[in-house]
């Protein structure tokens, strides 16, 4: 039983102080409340009977108490409060290994950055399904012979049901579960709105179109005088909804094609999808009732003949609905990043249906699910490293809850392998809504965000086919999530590659000092409030185009290759490793590498060679080091030099 039964009309939905709601059956309370005392007198008595069994035992945890602690706090809380069947989570003990999946996606030898990205989501996708399919199994007929509705997922192995505390304690003791989560309706918080500074010619040329401050701010227009408006990037924006005939967004829509639409792999209603009901009808057709959805997709790619919303103009877009009214769940943000991981029907299997190769590039998230309204934040970081191990950068916003230090608290901002995006005004200084790190809600104390971008006042596209101004972080992320689709329709081999985009978007950010949450009185950047700095797409793009390679040969003192050392090149400044083993020729290769001061590390058995502060800037660099069982010689060139093998910088090199 894929979904669950749709509101019949005769619940009643109940509206808890944290914004959180519940359903009930009036003709059903009493009857539930009988059988959970009877459950509690079984319960006692079992109890009651393994303490008789005398001290042999005295160590032993009774099962309830077992399968209690697997229970989230916040399921605890909502069950004992409900009158009538709640959403449960019941994730299982199997989880693969994303990243160790798409390490052994392989493509042919002339294949480029598309085809290995392609390949990447395909080799995740099948290993994902295949493991859910088989590990879901047993408690898939467990549930159907029970009578129990389901909705099974795959990019977290788990199945939502909707149950009672009964129910809850019989899942959480079967071996195969290893936590049961809440699955509560969360807000999306918003600050109000300020007045948007008046939209102006793209780089001062009158006869330009129009442009928001923050598409001038972050020098966005340079990037398209360049040629690079995002074409052959696909962006997605998971929200609360879209309009997608909006005049602005209607030609960027993948689902447009020359007058006919077809919505089938481009929009996806989670909300619909695992059984709620939604203003939205028919399901499998874009909708927005909230206006924010529609706004940060104008953000990333909105244009109309007289003004120029976006960032990549010429990107195209998809969408997933994964708020009602500006309320999501773990459930919908789960299942629209299952959607975007591999696109399928709005009523179709994802398991079997999703189609890797419709998957979009960048994903922007203007949304937070708080963990103190029973969000399961172990849940989400799985999601988010998934996907970014296929090859999908995800682009989070901040938060509104500065200014107060360590506010960015919320998954998904909170997770290293999401860009986390706080706002600006016009004027370049921090929002005071924004939310400010360091992370400590995990206890990490993560450098969060990564950088800013225009967040206040910001003009855009609105439900209505008409447009409005907005602030928040939420606004600031989808800037970010353009620019990137600017980086790759202009650098090929960032495409596919989150990590290495991060580096050059930070390492190209204007820094801003800031003292403020460093827990130290003398300014510095990167800083909790800015992050590495302001966005300036045109500087990244410029360093995007300035790369290097780089090789590492080691060596034995006899001059022979050393096989599966491993190779360490580390970026001083942000810390972005590269590592690898050397093979046969004993020699490693990155590329590409990006102006900055690194590290090399060498390592074979126990011992280690270090090589500190290896400026990279504009010519190339050499050098060698030796350690008491093996050397290290290293050469650093430009991508745009002519490559030249390492003997003609080490004559003295044997022959091989």
């Amino acid at each position: 039983m894929y979904r669950f039964p749709q509101n019949d009309g005769r619940r009643i939905r109940l509206a808890s102080c944290a914004g959180q709601t519940a359903q009930f059956d009036k003709r059903a309370s009493l009857s539930l409340l009988s059988l959970s005392l009877l459950l509690i007198f079984v319960m006692i008595g079992g109890v009651m009977i393994w303490v008789s069994q005398g001290a042999a035992h005295a160590q032993t945890i009774p099962l309830a108490g077992a399968a209690q602690a697997k229970i989230s706090g916040a399921l605890q809380d909502e069950l004992a409060a409900a009158a009538g069947p709640v959403d449960i989570l019941v994730i299982l003990r199997e989880q693969p290994d994303a990243a160790a999946l798409a390490a052994a996606a392989t493509v042919e030898n002339n294949g480029g950055p598309e085809a290995r990205r392609v390949a990447k989501l395909a080799q995740v996708y099948t290993g994902l399904t295949r493991t859910a399919q088989r590990s879901q199994a047993e408690l898939r007929a467990w549930l159907d012979a029970q009578g129990i509705a389901y909705h099974p997922f795959y990019l977290v192995n788990m199945i939502m049901v909707q149950g009672d505390l009964a129910l809850a304690d019989t899942l959480a003791a079967r071996p195969d579960v290893a936590r049961l989560a809440a699955n509560p309706r969360i807000a999306l918080p918003q600050p109000p709105a300020d007045p948007a500074p008046p939209v102006r010619p793209a780089a001062g040329d009158p006869a330009a179109p129009m442009v928001p401050y923050g598409l001038d701010y972050t020098r966005a227009p340079q990037v398209w005088a360049q040629g690079y408006r995002g074409q052959g990037i696909v962006v997605a924006g998971q929200d609360t909804g879209v309009q997608w005939d909006h005049p602005a967004l209607r030609s960027r829509y993948r689902g447009w094609e020359g007058g006919t639409v077809d919505h089938t792999y481009d929009w996806f209603n989670a909300w619909a999808a695992q059984g709620y009901f939604d203003v939205c009808y028919p399901a499998d057709v874009p909708c927005d009732d909230y206006g924010h959805g529609t706004h940060t997709v104008g953000t990333m790619v909105g244009a109309d003949a007289s003004v120029i919303y976006g960032m990549a103009p010429d990107a195209t877009w998809i969408a997933c609905r994964n708020m009602r009214f500006g309320l999501g769940t773990l459930a919908t943000y789960i299942g629209c990043f299952e959607f975007f991981l591999a696109p399928y029907p709005q009523d179709g299997d994802p398991f079997s249906d999703g189609q890797p190769d419709l998957a979009p590039h960048i994903i922007n998230n203007s949304w937070g699910c708080p963990p103190d309204e029973g969000c399961d934040t172990g849940s989400l970081r799985q999601v988010v490293e998934t996907v970014r191990a296929a090859g999908q950068l995800v682009v989070a916003s901040a938060g509104n809850y500065g200014p107060a230090c360590s506010s960015v608290r919320d998954p998904i901002a909170i997770y290293d392998a999401s860009f986390t995006v706080g706002a600006h005004a016009a004027n370049g200084i921090i929002a005071g809504f924004s939310s400010v790190g360091p992370v400590t809600r995990d206890g990490s104390n993560r450098l969060k965000p990564d950088l800013a971008a225009p967040g206040v006042g910001v003009l855009s596209t609105y439900v209505n086919s008409d447009t409005n101004t907005l602030s928040g972080t939420s606004m600031a992320a989808p800037h970010v999530a353009g620019a990137a689709a600017l980086l790759w329709s202009a650098v090929p081999d960032l495409v596919g590659d989150p990590g290495l985009t991060e580096q050059v978007l930070i390492k190209s950010a204007t820094p801003v000092i800031d003292s403020y949450c460093t827990g130290s009185t003398k300014p510095v950047s990167p800083n909790p409030v800015y992050g590495y700095g302001r966005l300036d797409v045109a500087a990244a793009l410029e360093l995007a185009q300035r790369p290097w390679r780089v090789a590492v040969e080691v060596t034995d003192l006899a001059g022979q290759p050393v096989v599966g050392a491993t190779v360490v090149w580390q970026d001083i400044e942000t810390g972005y490793t590269l590592d690898a083993l050397t093979p046969a020729d004993g020699i490693v290769r990155f590329m590409p590498v990006f102006d900055g001061r690194y590290t090399l590390r060498v390592r074979a058995g126990a011992k280690e060679v270090s090589v500190p502060g290896i400026d990279l800037t504009e010519s190339s660099r050499r050098g060698d080091a030796r350690g008491t069982a093996f050397q290290v010689r290293y050469l650093a060139q430009p991508q745009n030099a002519p490559e030249l093998p390492l003997r003609y910088f080490f004559p003295w090199l044997p022959v091989s």
